[in-house]
């Protein structure tokens, strides 16, 4: 692999050839078929179907609600869009937490029925064994530890993670467990910096930060949050690229307007 235009399918090993060049890894959500052909072609290097669908799809409060179910449908979705992109699957709450054997079953079944190429579990060193025994069976596992959101009820709240020495090293004991057990790459979430840049140069697998600074291997977003969709979410860590909320919103004034004073259909546009 010379050059990221010639990536035909992105794969674990070139996440991990990125990495050892120093070329940032790219990555945002999708949930539907439209989005996901959209990010593919603009060369998004790995599309998550990510839980967060139960708060920009579903409208809840937290990830915890959404089902295994509900993922493998959106995963479908997306899948039939996607021809270079990684497509990484989120786990679902109480999908693998009871056991490994349940963790197990269940991504088994996420690979069996979608085109995925990887599943994502929340959690380091108490998922260490569900990971290993999910990638000991070929199935590519993305950790992900510091906020993780399905423990929101543990935690309280979604202040940053690691800001104290103590935290700090248990996150540290995290992403080295998760390496350890096999996992392919780690999602870093809302961490200081700092704390990124020393898991970064510590594993040998790709980082992926998202509120974790400029350090980290490669960054991942909610695509509804960076496109502006999201008018109600304002975190310091989301740079809103676009504002698609005032443009649909505009959009669809103009179109009720259109259709009040009979502009809309034009002669052009009747058969």
């Amino acid at each position: 692999m010379s050059s990221e235009k010639e990536i035909k399918r992105v794969t674990t090993k070139t996440l991990y050839l990125l990495k050892k060049k120093g070329i940032k890894i790219s990555a945002l959500t999708a949930y539907d078929f439209i989005t996901a052909k959209i990010l593919d072609e603009s060369g998004i290097d790995v599309i998550l179907v990510g839980d967060s669908l139960g708060n920009v799809f579903q409208g809840n409060d937290t990830t915890l609600p959404v089902t295994m179910d509900e993922m493998i449908y959106h995963t479908k979705a997306v899948a039939k869009a996607v021809s270079r992109a990684m497509i990484v699957v989120d786990m679902p709450f109480m999908s693998y937490q009871l056991s490994a054997d349940e963790g197990f079953r269940n991504a088994g079944r996420i690979m069996k029925e979608t085109s995925a190429g990887a599943v994502k579990l929340e959690g380091g060193v108490r998922v260490a064994e569900t990971i290993k025994k999910i990638t000991s069976a070929g199935i590519p596992v993305m950790a992900h530890v510091g906020l993780t959101p399905q423990s929101i009820y543990l935690f309280g709240s979604y202040r940053e993670r690691g800001r104290d020495e103590d935290e700090a090293e248990e996150i540290l004991r995290d992403a080295a467990a998760v390496e350890q057990a096999g996992a392919f790459a780690i999602v870093l979430e809302k961490i200081p910096a700092s704390l990124a840049k020393r898991i970064t140069e510590s594993v040998a697998i790709p980082t992926i930060g998202i509120g974790a600074g400029i350090y980290c291997d490669g960054q991942i977003l909610v695509t509804p949050d960076m496109l502006g969709l999201n008018i109600d979410f304002h975190p310091r860590f989301v740079r809103h690229y676009a504002k698609l909320a005032d443009e649909i919103t505009g959009a669809v004034k103009d179109y009720i307007e259109d259709v009040k004073q009979k502009k809309f259909p034009s002669e052009e546009e009747s058969y």
